[in-house]
């Protein structure tokens, strides 16, 4: 399935100026139909299950509660 720089956009959740960016380096690739680009929303899979490993990662990690620090009970 194609979809437009701005379902891109929000598909990806980043402005539609980085999408455009990342077309003319040739990161991502797209058709162009002589007024718009298109992408084919499949070549995203393995970045949207990357962005959720990553955000999973971070909820664990923010959920990790704070160690005590061992010279906070210090008797000095």
């Amino acid at each position: 399935m194609y979809i437009s720089i701005k379902e891109t956009a929000d598909y990806l959740e980043i402005s539609e100026p980085e999408v455009r960016q990342l077309i003319f380096q040739q990161k991502i690739r797209a058709l162009y139909d002589g007024e718009n680009y298109l992408l084919n929303k499949d070549q995203f899979q393995t970045h949207q299950k990357q962005m959720e490993k990553y955000r999973q990662m971070m909820q664990e990690y923010l959920q990790e509660p704070i160690p005590e620090d061992i010279d906070i009970k210090d008797e000095d």
